[in-house]
């Protein structure tokens, strides 16, 4: 019987091409290519669990994911040369999906369920920009960033964000605890910062679409208390394009 050994692999892509993060059935996902490449290099079946779901053409700046292979550490050390392995993955992967770190973890190791924290940035400009173009969403009118914050203040005292989670999500709870919520200016925009333990489904692109709707004076900054005490959808703004999403950043005990 062979033994195995679980890793972490860190890697990061540009969401364009492919329908979100999960395995899809008739469309590309990263998660699909990446698995494809696993098992070229390694030469054996490998499956990957992803530290969550990305949705169609949503950005990922940092994301990990497990697997479990056949050892590649014999008496401690590797017996494949680290650096080898990721030049080979990223040798035959997409230009849009780049392999960062491989390392070896322990067998109960989860992506999804070890991570305590993940972060996430919106972009918006205002300008025309070819170069922003599927990485930013770009808007005529800008809002008002004082206000959006003022509203963005108020999501971080509740928990419940079921107003915010896409209908027909199989969670047990639609409880998330956000630490960070705010919106800072850049050269050429704004960007939306938000940080918790964990997300709900489109949760973020409707979050955003919901302070728009503050910053764009169309409601008052505490009539977001109104929405998500509701804990119904239809009550939340629409949700913002996936382009100018980004996950980026996932937090683990174990990894520095």
């Amino acid at each position: 019987m062979s033994a195995l050994q679980r890793f972490f692999i860190e890697l990061a892509y540009d969401g364009t091409n492919y329908h979100g993060w999960q395995i899809q059935q008739n469309a590309v996902s990263v998660q699909e290519v990446l698995n494809k490449a696993l098992s070229t290099i390694l030469r054996e079946p490998i499956e990957t669990l992803g530290c969550g779901r990305t949705d169609a053409g949503v950005h990922a700046k940092e994301f990990f994911a497990h697997f479990d292979a056949e050892k590649l550490i014999a008496d401690g050390a590797w017996s494949i040369e680290h650096k080898n392995l990721i030049r080979g993955l990223n040798s035959i992967l997409p230009q849009d999906i780049a392999i960062k770190r491989i390392f070896p973890v322990a067998a109960d190791a989860h992506a999804r369920f070890d991570a305590t924290l993940r972060s996430y940035e919106y972009h918006i400009h205002f300008n025309k920009d070819p170069f922003k173009n599927g990485h930013s969403w770009l808007l005529r009118d800008e809002p008002d960033i004082v206000l959006m914050n003022q509203a963005a203040a108020i999501i971080k005292e509740y928990t419940d964000f079921s107003c915010f989670s896409k209908s027909n999500t199989q969670v047990k709870t639609n409880n998330c605890k956000i630490t960070k919520a705010e919106w800072v200016k850049t050269d050429n925009g704004i960007v939306f910062h938000i940080s918790a333990d964990r997300f709900l489904r489109n949760m973020v692109r409707a979050i955003v679409g919901t302070l728009l709707q503050v910053g764009n004076h169309i409601i008052e900054p505490e009539a977001v208390r109104t929405i998500i005490e509701s804990k119904n959808r239809s009550n939340a703004g629409v949700s913002v394009p996936a382009c100018g999403l980004y996950l980026t950043e996932i937090k683990y005990p174990y990894i520095p």
